[in-house]
């Protein structure tokens, strides 16, 4: 098993830092209301090193704290960092180091069962891109991943297979919920919040009749100028 404690002193601090964000960034998720009881979980790439910090399985959100985060080495296997040794990851964690693995450019996952993101999951159906506000964020369409059952890196595969080459942040996982992905952990809190609010405003929308899609065109320019123009 791996020793934190016999890797660098700049490892150690970096882990350190990540247990920290990432704890203080489970708050967002109930925060949103985007999970339930213990459901959901944050991970981050730990800069440096191949190690990424996880949400422990089955604890309660007012319980999370920087020092019960768990390290774990890309394969998903937790390692020996002197303070949770105690706690089990997440029983998403082989998805999320498959992602990691598999997607350099990835430095943090988000996992909700978001009720209206959910639901669109639940019937295998992709949210269209009937809104400016999908058009920035997501690039188009919010798509649907294959289904697939925890236990193993069935998940993560199937984030993998749907997200690479995808402009979109987030993907449905048909009868699961929705993944999101950013270049650090925060970027995919966020991601997760925008795309329940675009999952129920577009249901909401459907409720009245047929949604209009924004053309493609116009698709592009707005993912451009959100990505590359808006904002500090």
């Amino acid at each position: 098993m791996l020793v934190l404690s016999d890797q660098p002193l700049e490892v150690q601090k970096a882990v350190a830092h990540t247990r920290e964000v990432v704890a203080d960034l489970h708050a967002e998720l109930p925060r949103w209301q985007l999970v339930v009881w213990t459901a959901g979980n944050v991970s981050e790439r730990v800069p440096g090193a191949d190690l990424f910090v996880i949400k422990p399985s089955g604890v309660s959100y007012d319980e999370l704290a920087p020092e019960n985060m768990v390290v774990c080495d890309l394969q998903g296997n937790k390692i020996d960092d002197g303070t949770a040794q105690n706690l089990q990851p997440s029983s998403d964690t082989a998805a999320h180091a498959y992602v990691y693995r598999h997607m350099p450019e990835v430095g943090g996952v988000v996992h909700t069962h978001s009720t209206y993101a959910t639901a669109w999951a639940a019937r295998g159906e992709e949210i269209p891109c009937a809104l400016t506000m999908m058009a920035d964020e997501f690039g188009g369409p919010v798509p649907v991943g294959p289904f697939a059952i925890i236990g193993d890196d069935s998940i993560g595969r199937g984030i993998v297979e749907t997200l690479r080459g995808h402009r979109s942040p987030a993907v449905l996982m048909q009868n699961h919920g929705p993944f999101t992905i950013g270049k650090d952990a925060r970027a995919a809190v966020k991601a997760a919040v925008m795309v329940e609010e675009v999952a129920r405003t577009v249901h909401i929308a459907k409720q009245l009749g047929d949604v209009i899609d924004v053309e493609q065109p116009h698709i592009d320019a707005l993912y451009d100028r959100y990505q590359n123009v808006y904002g500090q």
